[in-house]
């Protein structure tokens, strides 16, 4: 059976692979911190300001053209970090030109990039696990609910996709670099800071979802779909 073409679902894993990658390689690798009402001091990683929204893509894609295409954006992003670090380590590995300045550049570069790989490791792991539940738990609540209560569904498969992720990502990562305590509180902290951001998001991907699905004149459910994560094929 020839599957359908859709006009935007390019753009978006594009955007959704541009957001993985900035997240996992810019933002994972510092541990920042800030003074929120109630919440006091917490710590974490700087990679939250690009990576719920990869997540915000994933709820998109699993409720308007559903998990295999959501799946396929995985493995898609998966890709890119691969090629990523590949070409990190390469970059790193180069002797640098003599002077003061190029010296410098290669101690930031050592320090910002040294430990892609198991960042890379991490996130592919956890993001991999915890992408797909996300995408899972969206499309069999859509079933149950007969595609009521998006909000409750958006909300409630990203509390089940981040908590695999969270509790899988800075320990590979992070776990002898950082402090014990410190993965700790991080792992936590990004847990309940990603899934608020989640549920401060739902207005704006409410919109998208409805106008995705009057464009594409599609509105996907998962009655039948093989929900072996280790296809890529639709």
């Amino acid at each position: 059976m020839t599957k359908r073409t859709f006009r935007y679902y390019d753009v978006i894993v594009v955007a959704f692979v541009t957001v993985l990658l900035c997240s996992n390689l810019i933002g994972a690798g510092k541990a920042a911190q800030a003074d929120l009402p109630l919440l006091g001091t917490v710590v974490f990683g700087a990679g939250i300001l690009f990576f719920p929204i990869s997540y915000v893509f994933s709820d998109i894609l699993t409720e308007v053209y559903g998990y295999a295409y959501d799946r396929r954006a995985v493995w898609c992003g998966f890709g890119a970090l691969i090629f990523a670090t590949l070409m990190s380590i390469i970059v790193i590995h180069l002797t640098p030109a003599p002077g003061e300045y190029n010296t410098r550049l290669q101690d930031g570069l050592q320090a910002v990039f040294g430990n892609t790989w198991r960042i890379v490791i991490g996130s592919m792991t956890a993001f991999w696990c915890g992408s797909l539940i996300n995408a899972y738990v969206l499309a069999k609540m859509k079933i149950w609910s007969n595609g009521k209560y998006l909000w409750m569904r958006m909300i409630g498969s990203t509390a089940a996709g981040e908590l695999v992720d969270s509790s899988i990502f800075y320990f590979v990562a992070f776990y002898g670099i950082w402090s014990t305590q410190q993965v700790i509180e991080v792992a936590l902290a990004q847990y309940v800071l990603k899934t608020g951001w989640e549920i401060l998001a739902v207005p704006f991907t409410y919109r998208i979802v409805q106008w995705l699905k009057e464009k594409e004149s599609v509105d996907h459910y998962d009655v039948t779909t093989n929900f072996n994560p280790f296809k890529a094929s639709l």
